[in-house]
């Protein structure tokens, strides 16, 4: 095993196997996948998904001594069978607006474990989440309005109140969240007139919930959002039974430079122990307690392959022109994430230069991998890029024309198709003529 190959196999799920000196992922051959489903191809390995699941619950278990759920953050990738999975293993369901709770209640989701987070949301999200019975997380004093508005036509599911801490945890500027110019949530005093609207207006506020920001590996700035948290709800006057969620977000290595992947007990641990003596010191009841993990459930399940359609070299660069990129992909175009890759077979090949990765799109940010050491290939081969589970396909566009890919889930040598690519039919199916 050479060198590299050793340093990124860990960033691949965990059924992977290099026999026969080429890649498999659920007892699937990747070389035969592409042949058969075509690419750019999306590939779920649910042994790393039901394997991340039952970690979350077997250390929430240990480390939290109250009640302790955990839901699945739509946003990382949601789909029909993707909520299927989600529910039956016993995790709720986190929808932004109609669209999510449209998928999540086709998928059979119940209505107690879906739970409804936005910044905005429109009447029409708001009526959706309450025709359903799911529980909302109101973001501010306007949407309490509104949801006034429509109690006067139907009695109003559980609310939480989102909180904005003040403080980001120590990310990139584009997925930070708590800190006090976001755009998410109510600050301290805000919170606290909102929970006396509700309590004057009978509307049925159980929980707080807030979320300081994405890909995270230190868990001591949550400290401050559990600390007015907590305060919140001392001054509210919740009864034994109340909910609190510090949101999400623990990261994951999406290069070799950055592993080990963070262990999720630090992070359960922190929160768990945080709030345990919070609630002591304040003489408050334990909150029932939701972690919201979307990154972590399934980023490292997932693995894009890709077809090298043209190899050129330039002046100072070697690049690999591959058949899908930020239009399946925009994380690297959107804030540079870093990721790392292998090729799909002849694993043994030494390392001859270092290469950039780009699609075939219309912008020179269209680029996925940057100055990457790996092996000689040729056109036509195919290279696999790990840690693709979370933010990819959920943020996919059809730009330039572009068909979303397929998605698979790979389990044992079952394989079964997630979402099938779109057509061209598909491109136009909602357009008029003139």
């Amino acid at each position: 095993m050479n060198n590299q190959l050793e340093k990124r196999l860990p960033l691949f799920p965990d059924s992977t196997k290099t026999d026969e000196n080429c890649l498999s992922i659920g007892d699937c051959d990747l070389n035969k996948l592409a042949a058969q489903y075509g690419t750019p191809l999306y590939l779920y390995d649910k042994l790393t998904m039901d394997s991340a699941a039952q970690s979350y619950k077997s250390l929430l278990a240990i480390h939290y001594p109250a009640t302790s759920c955990l839901t699945y953050a739509g946003k990382a990738y949601l789909s029909v069978p993707i909520a299927q999975w989600a529910a039956r293993r016993g995790l709720s369901v986190d929808c932004t607006g109609l669209g999510e709770i449209a998928i999540a209640v086709k998928a059979g989701v119940p209505k107690e474990q879906i739970l409804v987070h936005g910044v905005n949301k429109s009447m029409e999200d708001l009526s959706a989440a309450i025709k359903h019975a799911c529980t909302i997380v109101v973001d501010n004093l306007s949407e309490l309005h509104r949801l006034m508005q429509l109690s006067r036509q139907q009695p109003l599911p559980d609310l939480w109140l989102r909180l904005q801490p003040g403080m980001a945890v120590d990310t990139h500027a584009y997925t930070q969240t708590g800190h006090a110019d976001s755009k998410f949530g109510m600050n301290y005093e805000l919170l606290l007139e909102a929970a006396a609207f509700c309590k004057e207006s009978r509307l049925p506020i159980i929980g707080i919930h807030f979320h300081q920001g994405s890909q995270f590996r230190d868990p001591e700035p949550l400290a401050q959002g559990i600390e007015l948290a907590l305060d919140a709800a001392k001054e509210i006057g919740f009864d034994d039974e109340w909910h609190l969620s510090p949101g999400g977000g623990w990261g994951v290595a999406y290069h070799e430079d950055d592993l080990p992947h963070p262990a999720i007990e630090q992070y359960i641990r922190f929160n768990s122990e945080y709030i345990e003596s919070g609630c002591r010191a304040r003489n408050l009841p334990l909150p029932n307690l939701h972690l919201e993990p979307g990154r972590t459930l399934i980023a490292r399940a997932g693995v894009t392959l890709y077809r090298i359609g043209t190899i050129k070299r330039t002046v100072h660069r070697t690049w690999l022109l591959i058949d899908g990129g930020m239009a399946d992909n925009p994380r690297h175009a959107l804030y540079g994430a870093k990721y790392s890759a292998l090729p799909a077979q002849s694993l043994d090949r030494p390392i001859e230069e270092d290469v950039w990765i780009a699609g075939p799109y219309c912008e020179s940010g269209d680029v996925l991998i940057e100055n990457l050491p790996f092996p000689n290939m040729q056109e036509g081969e195919l290279i696999a890029i790990p840690v693709a589970g979370a933010y990819h396909i959920s943020m996919a566009s059809n730009y330039n024309g572009a068909r979303k890919p397929t998605v698979l889930l790979l389990d044992q040598g079952e394989v079964t198709v997630l979402q099938a690519r779109e057509t061209p039919e598909d491109l136009y199916r909602r357009d008029t003529s003139l």
